[in-house]
């Protein structure tokens, strides 16, 4: 047993992963997989998926995503690339050990460690399955911070809860709220990262009166936004957009008081995501970086990137008599 903050308690296991995982559209499976101690994808694609279930998750959507395409024609590479991504966690990239949050429908989450491999049920619900050991606790999603809230609440099949592991253990019990900790090493300005936390969700409420929203739509399917928060192999791109007229992904990240260089380096890597596994053949991608205030440091930096374009926000308060 190590110490933590002075306290007598089991260190963090740094090697294990925490997922959300939705159990069906609108959790209408919880039920059979609590009582049938798994979980599970669907998308309708069918067969055996053990000869493809490769280590690189980058290697599976190759194979998998022709597969999603051909089921869902009418889909687009965004989706599908979100969809096969969530299949290859789910049967292969989560590690047995590792903890999955599932929500039940009734404000909590089931909580359960991933117990054995892949196997197909192709008889029952979600049929490309992994074995589940469910704790006997729940989570109430009211107890949770703002931050773990608004992850775990994503849209996607599948969300990495792994940055929030400490307050996890906690709300389960195995750690002491105490030694919760939110930081992140590259927040350089805590009092705009405090303000920018909120900026994501005021621009996609108000996407529309934004001169961004004049061009571009967030990526959504079906009606549903899956723009916002879309994973990647190096996290979740802020917000992921596409012109109106289809020939432009827009990759914008807001600066949340990241140093300079992180923010930089953080939107040229997700750039490079989307144009090696996102867009179509004649697509183009560009990045939009978002800052409170005006930035030297990146302003020259994308001297050398001419596809990224750099804007500031204002911030207005009023009072108004009533």
């Amino acid at each position: 047993m190590e110490l933590i903050n002075g306290l007598g308690l089991t260190d963090l296991d740094p090697n294990k992963n925490y997922y959300r995982v939705m159990l069906g559209q609108k959790s209408a499976h919880a039920r059979e997989c609590y009582y049938g101690q798994f979980i599970g994808g669907d998308w309708q694609i069918s067969g055996d998926l053990t000869g493809d279930l490769v280590e690189d998750w980058r290697d599976f959507n190759a194979r998998c995503i022709p597969k999603f395409l051909d089921v869902h024609p009418e889909k687009s590479k965004v989706a599908a690339g979100l969809a096969c991504g969530a299949l290859h966690t789910i049967c292969r990239g989560a590690r047995e050990g590792d903890v999955v949050l599932c929500p039940n429908g009734t404000g909590e989450y089931l909580v359960g460690v991933i117990s054995g491999g892949y196997t197909y049920q192709p008889d029952g619900p979600l049929p490309h399955r992994r074995p589940v050991t469910w704790q006997d606790v729940k989570v109430p999603r009211s107890a949770m911070s703002t931050e773990l809230k608004r992850s775990s609440g994503s849209i996607g099949t599948v969300a990495n809860l792994s940055k929030y592991s400490s307050e996890i253990e906690a709300l389960i019990g195995n750690l002491s709220l105490s030694v919760v900790q939110s930081s992140d090493p590259s927040v350089e300005d805590a009092s705009s990262f405090a303000l920018e936390k909120h900026l994501e969700d005021f621009l996609v409420a108000n996407w529309a009166s934004t001169s961004l929203g004049q061009t571009h739509d967030i990526f959504s399917e079906d009606s549903e936004l899956i723009g916002q928060q879309y994973p990647t192999d190096t996290g979740p791109i802020d917000i992921l957009a596409i012109s109106k007229d289809k020939r432009e992904l827009l990759v914008i990240e807001l600066k949340k008081g990241r140093a300079s260089d992180a923010v930089v380096g953080q939107i040229q890597r997700y750039m490079g995501y989307v144009m090696s596994e996102l867009a179509e053949p004649q697509q183009i991608v560009r990045g939009v970086i978002i800052a409170l205030q005006d930035d030297k440091k990146i302003r020259y930096a994308l001297k050398v990137n001419p596809s990224i374009y750099f804007y500031r926000y204002e911030v207005k308060f009023q009072l108004i008599p009533s």
